[in-house]
């Protein structure tokens, strides 16, 4: 047994750990209290189930983009977030809470509204006439993921709230370097695709990861949402599943080339992430230094 042929368990094994790490600085209360923010949990659904799929297809008509590109880049769109969204959050002061409960209930979501969209895509786009069935499986991977280990944090938070004090830090400088270890991962598998099809799709990713990750936020704190809240929302609806899309486009549709933009994204996310959360984080610095 190689080490590329056991490195899926690994990467798994430490995304089960990032999300105890997650859990070990939530409480029931962080959930409880979305109850009271009815507007969030609305604008980041209304966001990620209509907004940024239309804003999609209009920079489809403005750039552009070849047909089979389109359906790919729909596809991404219709995705939901996934759980480096979370990582994210985590690493710049957003609120995970939302992010786990949104990742959860978009996923949820998405067992309806990715294939609807996909499917239309196709329909305006390609003409195959091709089905993308419900995705059930995907809900059990979210909760074995992402609801379990937080749910096993949060209760070591309960009962050995210490423990939990002393772990905040280590636990965040591993998901740092979870999240760097996605990417370069990225990079290596997907390098030749990349280069080959970037010249006729990646502008169209670059700028829909910005749009999506801009909307999130700006138009957040537009409907009045603390900078936690809209950091949140930010990083849920601005980074997509991409692992779901390259799946539904190989394994589904079977068709390598719907799968270039769910593969040039899965790269650019972390950058352009990282980039935007610097910003967030940069802007809240600037404006304590004014209070001050």
């Amino acid at each position: 047994m190689n080490f590329v042929s056991i490195l899926p368990t690994l990467l798994f094994i430490a995304l089960g750990l990032v999300m105890f790490g997650l859990g070990l600085s939530l409480t029931v209360g962080d959930f409880t209290r979305l109850l009271q923010h009815p507007r969030a949990v609305v604008l980041a659904l209304v966001l990620q189930v209509l907004v940024l799929p239309a804003a999609c297809y209009a920079l489809i008509v403005l750039l552009g983009v070849a047909p089979i590109y389109a359906v790919g880049l729909m596809l991404l769109a219709a995705s939901p977030g996934g759980v480096s969204a979370n990582l994210f959050s985590h690493l710049f002061g957003g609120n995970v809470a939302m992010n786990i409960s949104l990742t959860a209930i978009n996923t949820v979501l998405s067992i309806i509204s990715l294939p609807l969209i996909t499917n239309w895509a196709i329909n305006t786009f390609a003409h195959t006439g091709q089905v993308v069935p419900l995705q059930f499986g995907k809900v059990v991977e979210v909760i074995v993921i992402v609801l379990v280990p937080v749910v096993l944090g949060m209760g070591v938070h309960r009962r050995v709230p210490s423990f939990s004090a002393r772990m905040e830090k280590p636990m965040k400088i591993f998901s740092a370097v979870v999240l760097a270890a996605f990417a370069l991962i990225a990079i290596a598998k997907e390098w030749s695709a990349l280069v080959e099809s970037f010249a006729g799709i990646g502008p169209a990713v670059l700028l829909f990861n910005a749009i999506s990750l801009a909307s999130g936020y700006y138009l957040s704190r537009a409907a009045g949402l603390d900078k936690s809240m809209a950091t949140a929302i930010s990083f849920e609806i601005g980074i997509h599943n991409s692992t779901l899309a390259i799946f539904i486009a190989l394994s589904v549709l079977d068709n390598f080339q719907l799968a270039l933009p769910a593969a040039i994204y899965s790269v650019s996310m972390y950058l352009m992430a990282t980039l935007f959360g610097t910003l967030v984080l940069r802007r809240k610095g600037v404006a304590r230094a004014r209070a001050a």
